[in-house]
């Protein structure tokens, strides 16, 4: 029986494809074989290539695995690192105080 998978949006495509590319391209500036980084990485070769093609199905951790063995690993922190929408969205979202808040009282 084949499993079910919801239909991947174009724009999320095209990232996953970018990635790929860049991961491959790394691996080839660093003349690394593609068997060499599967191999590193703790993957097959057939995995790798669903990578650099940008797989929608393989594992995120699959992808952080290839990013370690290329040195690249600090490349991770930076997703959605800057989330400016959810930013404004809880900015917009924070109560407005009609006044100020009352002072303790002194001992005297």
């Amino acid at each position: 029986m084949k499993k079910y998978s919801a239909p991947i949006l174009p724009i999320l495509q095209r990232h996953l494809s970018e990635i790929g590319e860049n991961i491959r391209l790394a691996r080839l500036r660093r003349r690394f074989s593609a068997s060499i980084v599967a191999e590193r990485a703790g993957m097959t070769r057939t995995t790798l290539r669903s990578i650099e093609r940008g797989d929608p199905n393989v594992m995120f951790g699959a992808y952080a695995r290839v990013l370690l063995t290329l040195g690249l690993e600090n490349d991770l922190s930076l997703l959605a690192r800057d989330d400016t929408l959810g930013r404004k969205l809880q900015d917009a979202g924070l109560p407005v105080k009609a006044r100020a808040p009352r002072k303790p009282p002194q001992n005297g």
